[in-house]
């Protein structure tokens, strides 16, 4: 039997409906007496995924999973009016509210993590603790480090495949190049452009990717969606005032916590995580070293489901 068959399956689907024409896909998994627990995807866009239902022992947890506006399973499909940062919060609420939880754990990571910050900051009386991952504050410098800074410094080859992908009258403003053609309404423009660019950030969030050519990505197959919806982030700055999540974070005091941070983090590196957890106060801040970005990197998972067993730990102990 292969590990994606023995991970758990959902309690129950449904798809909720949290106005403005957006349907959410939402699913509980565990057991419905354990400790509430809810995990944020990442992207925006990606969508929740099998593999993230293992972080919770369905024994002790009762876990909500979602895929968020436009993205997955939700409907419609890829839709960003109405898609902003706001929406989202007041969406993870609605889903609170409709399973009748009083307090739960949020977890997330990348996307996930700034999502998380933001309800937290906005809801800190709903939750009972966090487990992040990847600390994204959702600033253009943190944009510009990821997709050009970056990969400039540590993979040039890599780097100058991404221009290469453009035609060389728009090489110049690469990042903007790429958001002009993923948020046009033609796909001769915004599909290849998807290819390249889930390929590209695919590869800078592994240690260890391989030997990689984006011209590869260009060929058949289904377009990756996540780009999509990041592109509509990215050129709205998240819909995030800049410095917001920093500068709220004292309203998390007294929230318990955990960053898991991969110490070689290169779309996210731990400067924004070590901010966060100076801001925040009562978080710990766990390296995983030899690893990168991804949830998949080596450590990442493991460190993952222990802080959310030891946050539950906390959390129970307090309800007695």
């Amino acid at each position: 039997m292969s590990e994606r068959e023995t991970w758990p399956k959902p309690l129950d689907a449904i798809m909720l409906n949290v106005g403005d024409g957006h349907w959410l896909y939402v699913e509980e998994c565990g057991t419905r007496t354990g400790v509430p627990a809810i995990f944020l995807h990442g992207g925006p866009g990606s969508g929740a995924q099998i593999a993230h239902r293992s972080l919770f022992d369905p024994n002790r947890y009762h876990a909500i999973l979602f895929d968020q506006r436009g993205s997955g399973r939700s409907h419609p499909y890829l839709e960003r009016r109405a898609n902003t940062t706001r929406h989202l919060v007041a969406d993870i609420e609605a889903i609170r509210r409709h399973y009748g939880i009083d307090k739960w754990i949020v977890v997330g990571g990348s996307w996930g993590s700034t999502l998380a910050l933001a309800y937290a900051e906005q809801h800190p009386s709903r939750v009972a603790g966090l487990v992040l991952r990847a600390i994204f504050l959702g600033t253009t410098a943190e944009v510009q480090w990821a997709f050009i800074d970056g990969p400039k410094r540590f993979r040039p080859d890599l780097y100058q495949n991404f221009l290469a992908m453009l035609p060389e009258a728009e090489r110049a403003e690469p990042l903007g190049a790429y958001l002009h053609r993923l948020t046009s309404t033609d796909p001769r423009l915004y599909e290849p452009a998807a290819r390249v660019w889930h390929a590209y950030e695919r590869t800078l969030s592994e240690l260890d990717p391989g030997q990689v050519t984006l011209a590869d990505a260009t060929g058949p197959g289904r377009m990756p969606p996540t780009p999509l919806m990041e592109a509509h982030y990215i050129a709205n700055e998240f819909f995030l005032a800049p410095r917001a999540l920093i500068d709220n974070a004292d309203r998390l005091k007294g929230i318990p916590g955990v960053i898991v941070q991969g110490r070689y983090d290169l779309l996210c590196p731990p400067a924004a995580a070590y901010a966060v957890a100076r801001a925040w106060g009562s978080a710990e801040l766990k390296f995983v070293e030899k690893a990168g970005h991804a949830m998949t990197e080596p450590g990442i998972m493991a460190a993952l489901r222990d802080a959310i067993g030891r946050i539950a730990d906390k959390v129970t102990v307090a309800r007695r």
